[in-house]
């Protein structure tokens, strides 16, 4: 398998996590132990655990991290909800964003999806 940096999901995960850093940058001072870094855990775990999963010896535990990175990308989504509902970005940067997240949850699934045929292949 190529590598995963290859990936166009890495790609935009990566892509993600810095617009979330950036993003939250402007956030309130009071939220830097809590949904600023909250955010930043959850969007950089994605990419993280396609790294890392992707290192392991198996299928099975690289299918089974592009679960926890589809879970840290759903960790996101409600963290975009949060951060609009309480005034800190505007509804069209949570709009772009969340539609950032959720085209990775669809390519998390397609890849969960596309590995556990290969498992059952071996």
């Amino acid at each position: 398998m190529n590598s995963v940096e290859n990936l166009d999901v890495f790609k935009l995960a990566h892509d993600l996590t810095i617009d979330v850093y950036r993003l939250t940058d402007s956030f309130p001072k009071e939220e830097i132990f809590s949904l600023i870094s909250q955010m930043r855990r959850a969007s950089s775990s994605i990419g993280m655990n396609l790294m890392e999963g992707a290192m392991r010896l198996g299928t099975k535990e690289y299918r089974q991290f592009v679960g926890v990175a589809r879970g840290s990308a759903g960790e996101v989504c409600y963290q975009l909800l949060l951060a609009r509902d309480l005034g800190y970005i505007s509804q069209e940067r949570h709009d772009e964003l969340r539609s950032k997240a959720d085209r990775i949850l669809q390519m998390l699934s397609r890849l969960a999806s596309t590995l556990q045929r290969s498992s059952r292949t071996r």
